[in-house]
């Protein structure tokens, strides 16, 4: 088990066309300058999106946390929401993808003169790569879960770096992931200053407690565009959802627990430390929000679909 991301392979990955800066290239051609500020620096920001049925799910949302981000760190983008949206599907038609694919899109502040942070030696406009691949979870992975580690790596403070922005600097979350892999884990489980749970390396964290759904109250996690989506269906299935503290002994005590993201969606957490998440396989808050996600998505497509080509 290697996490939620964890997929097989696909051989058409090996024929990609990528887009670097509006060109689409061939993957053995797309490169980026080792004086690009996203290579020296990790002086960036990205998104992960789904594509499904020729739509790219929830972009306005995605781009908003993009656009966010260039703005929180005084990027200059040469391009607007629209030329992006269009370059995304693009190349999704370029390459001949409508479903099953998972895009990596990444701006990073541009090319430098000489290796070093500060911004005015920047002398281009930002780099943007976009990447596309087949990429599915796998479902048997998606329907066993995963276990957890909580580790010593902390989310830290916004005044030493904001864990809200989804910046190339990573390292904080890298470091997680590696504790938890030694521990033979397949994800980590991160706190907060103050001790209690805050989110996992690459996923938000949810329990079930009490029959409610229970989060992290967002002060040290990225605003997920999924994790908002739990919450947005909790209130549609008259289901309590609370962003809220809570500690370790509410995790090992929960009845269910579930982490999110853009790339598998829902996916069950059966183990937390060594400790069993609930008794049995049994998981029916879980299954409801897995369900009605699925119907989010096919309303999103439908939406969509009738208002923008498909790819």
């Amino acid at each position: 088990m290697q996490g939620t991301h964890e997929h097989a392979g696909d051989a058409r990955n090996d024929a990609i066309l990528i887009d670097i800066n509006g060109e689409i290239l061939p993957r053995e051609k797309a490169v980026v300058s080792v004086f690009d500020s996203g290579f020296i620096l990790g002086d960036g920001v990205w998104e992960g999106l789904r594509v499904e049925d020729g739509i790219v799910l929830f972009l306005e949302r995605h781009l908003q946390r993009l656009f966010e981000g260039m703005k929180t760190l005084d990027f200059k983008p040469d391009f607007t929401r629209e030329s992006l949206t269009r370059r995304l599907y693009e190349l999704l038609k370029a390459n001949g993808m409508s479903s099953g694919v998972h895009i990596r899109l990444m701006v990073t502040r541009g090319v430098k003169s000489t290796p070093y942070q500060d911004p005015r030696m920047t002398i281009t406009p930002p780099t943007v790569v976009i990447i596309p691949e087949y990429k599915e979870a796998l479902p048997e992975n998606v329907e066993r879960g995963v276990r957890l580690y909580t580790v010593y790596v902390r989310r830290g403070y916004s005044d030493v770096q904001d864990p809200t922005l989804n910046t190339h600097s990573k390292l904080n979350c890298i470091g997680a992931c590696i504790q938890a892999t030694k521990a033979g884990a397949d994800e980590a489980l991160m706190l907060d200053p103050h001790g209690f749970v805050a989110t996992c390396n690459s996923t938000h964290f949810f329990i079930v407690r009490h029959g409610e759904i229970w989060t992290s109250t967002g002060d040290y996690c990225l605003d997920g565009i999924t994790r908002g989506k739990v919450l947005e269906m909790a209130a549609e299935l008259g289901l309590t959802a609370r962003e809220k503290n809570f500690t370790l002994t509410d995790v090992y005590n929960a009845e269910e627990a579930f982490v999110t993201g853009t790339f598998a969606g829902l996916v069950p957490v059966t183990e937390v430390d060594g400790r069993t998440i609930g008794e049995g396989s049994e998981r029916p808050v879980i299954s409801r929000l897995q369900t009605h996600y699925r119907e989010i998505v096919r309303r999103y497509v439908e939406g969509t679909g009738a208002t923008h080509p498909r790819a």
